[in-house]
């Protein structure tokens, strides 16, 4: 495990702890063990307090922390290794463990730019493994109904979009505080809903143009490279060449004491119909004494992860954010362990043909995270207005400047 932050806490850590007491089963693979072997971060202090609390689960994991860390894990006898670094610090371990010969699962957004997909991707292949992505909202209970309504030709032709989604203020100022200046909250997890928006409308259509705009002054200075909010504006063109455009406002500056711990919503409208969901008002509102609105929101979403105590007796944690993760290794066991060894590239192919989380698959959203970043990195220098054009004559993604001749050429091959 390369990361020991926010997202290890909240998801891979629960997934890891019930792995480690309840082997995978399938009937293809029989029982198989996922042991937690190497936690990989700069200080390994966070990682000393997690193993320290859970001894007893993990006796043997190591905690491997500063410059040489990624390399002494990579010595290691392992089979996967999972990347929840910051989103500007993907590609190496990812690159590293690809070459390594280890299957690798990289936290959204995979990586900043097409030309680092188009290697990583190249290495999966030739070292035959998988690179997967984690993107937890596809198996929303909700945002699954919806493709399936999509898929069934229920909700017909999807021409517009808003999503949302606000953090608060303590994701800016302390969680991030380390590596938060220069980046924006738009690459972070506004690729939950691209991936959303791709998967559950395409594949039949094309990324058309990807424009952006945005606020700082809150967790930087006014004229710095480090955004407060960002409002993207992503559109793609149907077969029948009709437009498709999707706005997607972010934020990590919420108030601490917003009611919900993320505002998240998303509105979607077709030829026949309207799909309206809100992430945080799911039914539930939750008022404790001494608890709300810190360690208990008032309006929760349990579906993503929670604490729960079964009738049957045994208390865990779940949810779609672990759920994922599983997915994930069951992909992973079934390739290595699903059948005869003879066949092991079969299953592989297979599994690379899962589209919903395989890197090779996440084009479209990577290319508009290179066209956002490049757009955001102008609008810091004063040069505003730009636009992102896809698979023009100019370029497979080209970037366009009001009132300036020159174009730049972000990535010349067909996206």
């Amino acid at each position: 495990m390369v990361g020991v932050g926010m997202i290890f806490e909240e998801t891979y850590a629960p997934f890891f702890e019930t792995a480690a007491e309840t082997p995978l089963y399938d009937v293809a693979t029989g029982p198989v063990q996922v042991q937690l072997a190497a936690l990989v971060s700069r200080t390994g202090q966070r990682a000393a307090r997690y193993l320290q609390h859970r001894a007893n689960l993990f006796p043997s994991c190591q905690n491997l922390a500063g410059a040489q860390a990624l390399k002494e894990l990579l010595r290691q006898p392992l089979e996967v290794v999972c990347i929840a670094t910051p989103d500007n610090r993907h590609y190496e371990p990812a690159r590293c463990a690809l070459a390594a010969g280890k299957h690798v699962l990289i936290e959204k957004p995979s990586v900043l730019n097409l030309s680092e997909l188009d290697e990583l991707v190249a290495l999966a292949q030739r070292q035959g493994v998988l690179a997967k992505v984690v993107y937890h909202k596809l198996l929303d209970p909700d945002h699954k109904r919806l493709r399936t309504l999509v898929c069934d030709g229920i909700l017909r032709h999807v021409n517009n979009g808003y999503c949302s989604l606000l953090e608060p203020k303590s994701i800016s100022g302390s969680q991030f505080a380390e590596w938060i200046h220069g980046r924006n909250p738009a690459t972070y997890v506004a690729v939950h809903y691209l991936k959303l928006i791709d998967f559950t409308f395409g594949p039949d259509w094309s990324l058309d143009r990807v424009t952006a705009t945005g606020q700082r002054g809150l967790v930087g200075s006014p004229d710095g490279y480090t955004w407060d909010s960002v409002q993207l504006q992503v559109v793609y063109r149907h077969p029948d060449q009709r437009e498709a455009a999707f706005d997607i406002h972010t934020s990590w500056v919420n108030p601490d004491n917003f009611p919900g711990y993320v505002e998240q919503e998303v509105q979607f409208r077709f030829d026949n119909g309207v799909w309206n969901a809100h992430q945080r008002k799911r039914g539930v509102e939750v008022t404790v004494e001494g608890h709300n609105p810190r360690e208990f929101k008032i309006t929760p979403n349990h579906h993503y992860n929670a604490e729960f105590l079964e009738p049957w007796g045994q208390r865990r944690r779940r949810g779609y954010g672990i759920e994922v993760l599983e997915r994930f290794f069951r992909e992973v066991a079934y390739v290595e362990y699903g059948g005869p060894p003879q066949q092991r590239d079969q299953r592989l192919r297979a599994m690379q043909q899962l589209d919903y989380n395989d890197l090779a698959a996440d084009r479209r959203c990577v290319a508009i995270v290179q066209a956002l970043e490049a757009i955001l990195e102008r609008a810091a220098r004063g040069k505003t207005g730009c636009v992102v054009r896809v698979n023009g004559p100019d370029g497979g993604l080209v970037l366009y400047e009001p009132g300036c001749p020159e174009k730049v050429v972000l990535y010349a091959p067909s996206v």
